[in-house]
């Protein structure tokens, strides 16, 4: 989206990752074929030309993944991210 502003590693810092995701839950427990249904409601909204134009315009690339792939990332995000905001001190304050 930024031709011109250097990737972080361009930039001299190299191993550093952050990304920016965002997306659905639902309360533990929830029955199976209810999350299969959101699901697929959710990939079908994401092929909308309209919904696609709105989220380039606000510079999200819009992606869909699987509920698994979803647990997966949020399995690797929330410690990382947990170990970073100790190490820095920072609080919700």
């Amino acid at each position: 989206m930024l031709p011109t502003v250097p990737t972080l590693s361009e930039a001299g810092l190299k191993g550093y990752e952050v990304l920016n995701w965002l997306g659905l839950m639902a309360p533990a427990g929830t029955p199976a074929p209810v999350i299969r249904h959101l699901h697929a409601a959710t990939v079908q909204a994401m092929k909308s030309p309209d919904l696609r134009r709105q989220l380039a315009a606000l510079g999200i690339e819009p992606l869909s993944s699987s509920p698994e792939e979803f647990s997966a990332l949020l399995r690797t995000e929330i410690p990382k991210w947990t170990q970073i905001v100790k190490r820095a001190g920072a609080t919700a304050d």
